[in-house]
């Protein structure tokens, strides 16, 4: 028996007090920086809460947006992400910081692709998926397109490069086909496959390489390739229990490099303490399990991996950004979502969120 159409609050309050914390934490962690960068201690503040605000009103309007819709349009979606990732390797279009082209840049604005693509993507795999439902155990009807045509975004991420993040569009894939009910032996088999691949890359990406030895021996190289880990081990070290106090933290203060972004999780556990650090994984705990019990609940099959999708592309990133940042995996170059700074990040996430909300009041209550 159907209940009544209502939100998912507990999710949408969750949501909220993410994007809260991360608002009071990029003040926090960036004020100095900007102020010695853009002489102006609220540069990245403002920003942020200027994302935040967008992010919010798109959530609202995909609240109340009939996911149905988003069928029609699966492969425009697909294609316009696509020739977004194509243009961020376009010299004079792409934007190139750090060695990478990631951005596309307006003025003083910049859009990053490969974000908008995780959502355009996971959009399309729940309208693949659902299409190709009865021959997603066929390797050559199901399974084979599927990989080829997710290859394509994943391929372009690599160009950039940006091999955290194809990295996680990888795994995001995999999962997703192995929730539809594709064959555990090709999904393995292709794991196995793409292995060597990966392997290359990170051999023969000099920083990749780098990253890995720092993983393995983080103490031999404290003032190179280690140094970033190592402050953040510095910064989980001297919080404590309750934390140094807010806005009192020690290594973001040109010791650890991109507090407010990458390691904005270790700025929590050193100025909020373990007591912060825990509130802060409750509320992912929490947004997680409301993102699955609505995809499990939906009968109909688009809804269902839209829903695990995008709960997947949230709490995921999530935990590899905390098992970064606590030296339990190689340093990724992925942000905490809805908490750590960046436009295109937050906007894309609360876009997730606003769907889900809208999928929650359709879920089989009993």
């Amino acid at each position: 028996m159907k209940g009544k159409k209502r939100f998912d609050y507990i999710l949408l309050i969750v949501a909220l007090a993410l994007v809260g914390i991360g608002i009071v934490m990029v003040y926090s962690t960036s004020a100095i920086l900007a102020g010695d960068r853009f002489q102006d201690p609220y540069y990245f503040l403002k920003r942020q809460a200027l994302y935040a605000g967008i992010g919010f009103v798109l959530m609202i309007l995909m609240m109340f947006f009939p996911y149905e819709v988003l069928k029609r349009f699966a492969y425009p979606i697909l294609i316009l992400s696509i020739l977004f990732l194509i243009a961020v390797l376009i010299p004079g279009i792409g934007h190139r910081a750090g060695g990478s082209m990631r951005w596309l840049k307006i003025q003083s604005f910049s859009f990053q692709p490969s974000e908008f693509a995780k959502l355009c993507l996971i959009i399309f795999l729940a309208y693949f998926l659902t299409k190709k439902e009865e021959k997603i155990r066929s390797f050559s009807f199901g399974f084979l397109p599927t990989i080829f045509l997710s290859g394509i975004v994943i391929a372009l991420v690599v160009k950039e490069p940006d091999f955290g993040a194809a990295l996680f569009l990888t795994v995001m894939v995999f999962l997703l086909l192995f929730v539809s009910g594709a064959r555990l032996i090709y999904v393995v088999g292709a794991f196995l496959t793409i292995a060597p691949v990966a392997y290359y890359f990170l051999m023969n990406g000099g920083y990749r390489y780098k990253r890995l030895i720092s993983f393995i021996r983080p103490w031999e190289d404290p003032t190179g390739a280690s140094f970033q880990i190592i402050q953040s081990f510095l910064s989980f070290g001297s919080g404590g229990l309750f934390g140094l106090g807010l806005g009192e933290g020690r290594q973001k203060l040109f010791f650890l490099p991109a507090p407010h972004t990458d390691f904005i999780f270790s700025i929590i556990g050193e100025e909020l303490g373990l007591v912060g650090v825990m509130i802060v994984v409750l509320l992912f705990f929490i947004l997680t399990l409301r993102g699955i019990q609505i995809g499990l609940s939906l009968e109909d099959r688009f809804g269902a991996y839209l829903a695990l999708g995008i709960t997947l592309m949230i709490s995921l990133q999530a935990v590899i950004n905390m098992m970064v940042v606590l030296g339990l995996l190689p340093t990724k170059g992925l942000t905490l979502p809805l908490i750590s700074y960046g436009g295109t990040s937050l906007v894309t996430n609360l876009v997730g969120v606003g769907i889900l909300l809208h999928l929650s009041t359709h879920m089989e209550r009993r």
